[in-house]
């Protein structure tokens, strides 16, 4: 974004004008995942983790990079806590590592595991800060042979949720089940850009499968141990548009939103899979294939839905680049479909378009093919910018004001009377993230955090950027 946004001209005033505009009761917080930012790769006995092992596969993340200490947030979690409660926020979004609680994914959980956990839930309550714990967010142990291929993996997983439930039911105050079971289903079984690095283009279909299987299954072990707690799911949601008004990619367009936003949310909410008729019937006739009692399973009342929010999807038909005459060749050519850039919108680090007027159209969508079975909602949303330390260390990142300022405004009066999503129950929003930590194949090339960790320094300090004391302008001007 240019220098003379808003945010960048005059960010303070901003900040209060935003507090002010901010619905009573309206929770603001921020997120992090597991495997990011804990480090701590070897510590108190975790076990592997399929992206500890994918990561030392040559070539899959930019610069070579790992995540075995990444931010440190085992070693400096008071330090963390403190940041938090500086912040303002009213809720902690993090998830625990399973590899850490349960090294080979069944069993007792690991004792050192544990007692971290109990640390963080403790430290958070004593500062105020409400806990939104997942128990899975894209890290599973690498002992659960064919991982989510493997319908066995979902029983463990609810095995493991109902042990969670016991342990730490009186303290946390909402439960994610699984975080973007779709991401992990595209990007990890159908193209293999993410852990565990499967190629199987439409046979990934029974990876998203068995993680709403499992969302179920955990579901019922959290209500078994009777947590105190508000128990839902988190998929990553973008509106799907066709590159032009041709059959081809209006059918493409249908194509890649059942793929990515439906096959969640239909059988979650509904209790039951969209229906694959047309041109790609075979290629998802393993849709028409489930149990009725697995759909039944997966069907569970939920106290709230989470929509992480990053950008629209422009959908064109046919295969992004050459395929060789033997049908060889990267997963991503071979897939039916490609996505085309949004050139109107500014982009961020990552390249992704920076169009917050979707998130209003994502809200819209839920509510319009949901209706009364869409639960509470809370929105995740944030931004990569290869962010630098300048001379006297600061970290002034104005486009991620904007960016944050844009979509958190965009959210809010996307569901305001009169708004184009009036009747979804919007809860919260959760800045994505907290910390810089291991952006998955991008290594640390970009962050999302509020807050800058120097991961060339061993000692992992910490500096606020200046989005994080906008943000707690914003927080402080309610």
């Amino acid at each position: 974004m240019s220098s003379n946004t808003p945010a960048s001209r005059a960010w303070q005033h901003r900040a209060g004008e935003l507090g002010d505009r901010l619905p009573t009761g309206f929770q603001i917080g921020a997120s992090s995942s597991a495997f990011q930012i804990e480090g701590g790769a070897r510590d108190g006995g975790r076990g592997e983790s399929s992206w500890d092992a994918f990561t030392r596969q040559g070539g899959r993340i930019l610069d070579g990079q790992n995540a075995s200490v990444s931010a440190d947030h085992i070693g400096k979690l008071s330090e963390d806590i403190t940041l938090l409660s500086e912040l303002g926020a009213d809720v902690y979004r993090f998830s625990f590592a399973w590899p850490r609680l349960q090294p080979d994914g069944r069993g007792s959980l690991h004792r050192a595991g544990v007692a971290f956990y109990d640390r963080l839930l403790d430290e958070l309550l004593a500062t105020g800060i409400s806990p939104m714990a997942a128990l899975s967010h894209w890290d599973i142990p690498l002992a659960l042979a064919g991982g989510w291929l493997n319908r066995d993996t979902a029983w463990r997983f609810g095995d493991y949720a109902y042990q969670m439930g016991e342990l730490f039911g009186d303290r946390i105050d909402a439960w994610v089940t699984i975080t973007e079971p779709a991401t992990v289903m595209f990007n990890g079984y159908t193209i293999g850009v993410h852990a565990p690095g499967e190629t199987l283009l439409f046979d990934a279909l029974p990876a998203a499968h068995h993680q709403l299987l499992g969302h179920g299954l955990a579901v019922q072990g959290l209500r078994a141990a009777d947590v105190r707690g508000r128990i839902g799911i988190v998929n990553a949601h973008t509106p799907v548009q066709s590159a032009t008004d041709r059959e081809a990619d209006r059918t493409a367009a249908t194509l890649y939103d059942l793929l990515q936003n439906r096959l969640v949310a239909d059988p979650v909410l509904l209790g039951r899979y969209p229906d694959p008729a047309g041109e790609f019937e075979t290629e998802l006739r393993m849709l028409h294939e489930i149990e009725p009692d697995d759909l039944r399973t997966i069907h569970q009342p939920l106290d709230f839905y989470g929509v992480s929010y990053s950008q629209p999807t422009r959908i064109a038909a046919g295969a992004r680049g050459p395929v060789s005459p033997d049908g060889t060749g990267p997963a991503l050519n071979r897939l039916p479909f490609h996505t085309e850039a949004f050139r109107e919108h500014p982009a961020t680090g990552f390249g992704v378009p920076i169009a917050p007027e979707y998130l209003a159209v994502a809200l819209t969508e839920l509510r319009d093919r949901y209706d009364e079975a869409l639960p509470p909602v809370y929105v995740t949303a944030g931004a990569g910018f290869p962010d630098r330390a300048d001379v006297r260390g600061e970290v002034t990142d104005p486009a991620r004001i904007d960016y944050l300022a844009e979509h958190l405004l965009a959210a809010v009066e996307a569901v305001a009377p009169g708004g184009p999503a009036e009747g979804v129950d919007l809860r919260g929003y959760l800045v994505r993230s907290l910390l810089d930590g291991f952006e998955w194949e991008a290594g640390y090339t970009q962050r999302f955090g509020l807050v800058y960790v120097d991961v060339t320094d061993p000692a992992r300090p910490r500096t606020p950027k200046l989005s994080y004391t906008w943000l707690q302008h914003v927080l402080s001007s309610r």
